[in-house]
């Protein structure tokens, strides 16, 4: 527990770090280009903890590694004098413009021009950007994954009393258009379902050779917080994990034997195998399955257990897993930055619209993820490899990029909408109105805080059981 609790707050910080370092060094190279005064660049917030003084900026570490900031000179409202926006932006080549420094001109930032106020703001984000798509741009020229699918989007299983199941959409069935777009490959297919919880989804399905629309709408998988059609491509499954002491260990099921059928039913999806089990009753099931080549069939009789302390049920204790038919190659820069760009670009349309299905209250919440959950993936992730790391951090700065464009006070969104509204305006809002949404923005903030932290660790709890929760 102890190592494991040393191993997510490790590579957390390793992840984080990076994030702060390249957001923060954005507002900080902004402001240094328009000759504002930086008074630190803090990783963490708090009391100092150690650091350095270089000219006028403090490079310290402090107490709460969990974000981090840049103190610029005249940045909080409670800084800004009695000063009329006409004086500072009279147009005056010396107007507001503070005393030399370095031989340089040094100035608060409330003494800058509205623009590059905003410019300033909108750094920090957009360095996130720009790691999120330099990121994959180096991991596809070193390695790029492309999950091979030559049969299409093919239907493996559709759950009972499912809206795809409501639709008459049946195992077997091909895909071939999805909302207008043709040809949709899987991922294509599960982003939309996912995002459109609610919302009715247009497909065109083939079967027999015979083409034919249908409508359907996902519904909101209550467990998971996203939407949910109640299909599953067809794929190859292969045993993830044999559970000690149950039927499938007795019979000598190991992991990475690929599940051929199970009482003569093919086995295309991971749910076919546990619900042939649970309609079993307890009667011996036959399992046909092949391992280095070699296929092996053998007979087992189902256990009657609850792992998950809620509901009985039959079981052999295996957890089924998609096989993935994956190549590997490398890409040449520009094709590794067209690839980047495109998988950043769908990364942020499907944040954007989790974000809108939220507002919309057609998605939960609970997908939200707070310190904890971050660490718990980043140290899966680093476990698995540098890829599926790298991966996980383009993902993360992007949403830190987004999150910190939201419109919310306190938040590099909230100060660039401020800008913008003054600019309309013509001259500041009060020193009161500034101060009071600071401080709704401080409450939501700590507010989201405690929520995904309560989210976190109930998922953690949860995630204590999942490998009883997911045999069959």
């Amino acid at each position: 527990m102890a190592l494991s609790f040393l191993l997510n707050t490790w590579w957390f910080l390793v992840l984080i770090g990076v994030m702060i370092l390249v957001h923060e060094l954005g507002h900080f190279w902004a402001a240094r280009a328009f000759n504002v005064k930086v008074e630190v660049f803090s990783f963490g917030f708090g009391p100092r903890l150690f650091g350095f003084r270089r000219g006028d900026t403090d490079y310290r570490f402090s107490l709460i590694l969990f974000g981090g900031y840049v103190k610029m000179a005249g940045e909080q409202p409670n800084e800004h004098p009695d000063a009329q926006p006409s004086q500072q932006e009279s147009g005056s080549p010396h107007s507001g413009w503070g005393p030399l420094v370095d031989g340089k001109l040094d100035v608060y930032l409330w003494q800058k021009p509205r623009w590059q106020r905003l410019i300033i703001a909108a750094a920090g984000p957009f360095m996130n950007v720009v790691l999120a798509i330099a990121v994959l741009t180096g991991l596809f020229m070193v390695s790029y994954e492309k999950v091979l699918n030559p049969d299409g989007a093919v239907i493996g299983h559709v759950q009972p009393d499912s809206p795809a199941a409501k639709a008459g959409i049946l195992p077997g069935d091909k895909i071939v258009r999805l909302n207008g777009k043709d040809k949709p490959d899987w991922e294509e297919i599960i982003t939309k379902e996912i995002e459109g919880a609610q919302r009715t989804l247009t497909v065109t399905i083939e079967r027999s050779g015979r083409q034919f629309p249908v409508s359907l709408t996902p519904v909101l998988d209550e467990k998971e917080g996203v939407g949910s059609a109640g299909w599953e491509g067809q794929n190859q499954i292969e045993v993830g994990a044999v559970n000690d002491g149950y039927p499938a260990e007795v019979a000598g099921l190991k992991k990475g034997d690929v599940l051929i059928k199970v009482n003569s039913i093919p086995i295309h999806s991971h749910y076919t195998l546990p619900e042939v089990i649970r309609r079993s009753e307890g009667k011996p099931v036959t399992v046909e399955y092949v391992r280095d080549g070699v296929q092996h069939t053998v007979t087992m009789k189902p256990v009657f257990k609850n792992p998950d302390a809620t509901s009985m049920r039959w079981m052999i204790g295996v957890l089924p897993e998609i096989k993935l038919d994956i190549q590997k190659t490398s890409l040449s820069f520009p094709d590794a930055l067209h690839e980047s760009l495109v998988q950043n670009g769908k990364n942020a349309s499907l944040i954007l619209e989790f974000l809108r299905g939220i507002l919309e209250r057609r998605m939960a919440a609970k997908n939200l993820s707070g310190p904890v959950g971050i660490a718990h993936y980043a140290t899966e992730a680093a476990a698995e490899g540098p890829g599926p790391f790298l991966m996980l951090m383009s993902v993360v700065s992007l949403n830190l990029a987004i999150v910190n464009l939201l419109p919310i006070p306190i938040l590099d969104g909230g100060v660039i909408l401020t800008l913008l509204i003054e600019m309309v305006m013509g001259r500041d809002l009060s020193l009161n109105v500034k101060e009071g949404m600071l401080k709704v923005g401080f409450v939501f903030l700590m507010m989201l805080v405690v929520f995904t932290i309560y989210n976190d660790i109930a998922k953690r709890f949860t995630g204590l059981l999942l490998p009883f929760l997911n045999l069959h």
